[in-house]
């Protein structure tokens, strides 16, 4: 029996409801739990914090600010491969060489010209096509060009994470595994976000971004599946408000090791896939500014 659980609602100084944390949970007591930790992740932080978990095995969600809308920055990059290999399945072809080295760039670097390249590619009925298929009908991709303007929601960054962990009509079972397997495989210094405290048990799939604007500071946000013999989970963290980038990182790890701590209570700690302390990460291009690459973690960069 799945059994609601949220914390009281709160109010804001503005006298605004402030949204709380629900979760459910097959699972006698964890519901609960998740509730406690998360919020307790998220005291005291002053971004604008979206977080939807789910978990096939014991059949848990949890959402707060499902529908809120962020920049998307980097995370977009996972949707682009995803609608790629979706137009290529409608013609039974396989995508090129250069097809297949800029999705690796992209993925695995969060290479921009890559991506700039794709998105050009694809055009936006394509991009729209996909997003219509998969059901993300809260994306909004960005204009002219400017596909880390992107408007996505963590509803609909667990609906993609969805599609490719598990048998759907959108993508075939090579595309998703093609999609996992390059985000099993980001570069070293790319590996922070949902990632953070997960067991050593599951294999990580992650695509992270950020990105700072005059208005709501720092975008900071982690998309994650951890998949393997004991583990079918996803976690998405979207951020805006943060005063800094290493500020967004501190968040979406509280969050996650909150929620690994709880689904996998048994389970060893992970060695060998920990995030790192430099987070780095590629800067999308928006209006007034060229995209930047290997930007490290800076807030002089605000």
């Amino acid at each position: 029996m799945l059994v609601p659980v949220t914390v009281s609602t709160t109010m804001g100084t503005a006298g605004a409801a402030t949204p709380a944390v629900a979760c459910t949970s097959q699972k006698a007591g964890l519901a609960a739990k998740l509730v406690k930790d998360i919020t307790a992740a998220l005291k005291g932080r002053v971004s604008t914090t979206a977080v939807l978990v789910n978990d096939r095995v014991t059949r848990t969600s949890c959402v707060l600010r499902p529908d809120q809308a962020f920049d998307s920055a980097s995370v977009v990059k996972t949707t682009v491969l995803a609608a790629l290999l979706w137009d290529a399945q409608k013609t039974g072809r396989q995508l090129t060489s250069t097809e297949k080295s800029r999705a690796a760039a992209m993925i695995t670097k969060s290479d921009n010209d890559a991506t700039s390249a794709l998105w050009r590619q694809l055009g936006p009925t394509r991009i729209k096509g996909f997003l219509a298929a998969a059901g993300m009908t809260k994306t909004v991709p960005g204009a002219n060009g400017y596909w880390g303007l992107t408007q996505i929601t963590a509803r609909d960054q667990q609906r993609l994470l969805a599609i490719l962990t598990a048998r759907n009509h959108v993508l075939t079972d090579a595309s998703r595994g093609y999609v996992l397997q390059l985000m099993n495989a980001v570069v070293p210094d790319q590996r922070w976000g949902t990632p953070a405290g997960s067991p050593s048990t599951a294999r990580i799939h992650v695509k992270n971004g950020w990105l700072p604007r005059a208005t709501h500071g720092w975008r900071v946000h982690s998309i994650g599946a951890f998949t393997g013999t004991a583990h079918n989970y996803q976690i998405t963290v979207l951020t805006h408000g943060n005063k800094t980038m290493d500020d967004g990182v501190a968040t979406i790890q509280a969050v996650a090791r909150s929620v690994h701590r709880n689904l996998n209570p048994t389970a060893p700690a992970r060695l060998g896939y920990v995030p790192t302390g430099t987070p780095e990460e590629s800067v999308p291009a928006v209006p007034g500014r060229p995209a930047q690459d290997a930007v490290p973690a800076n807030p002089a960069l605000r």
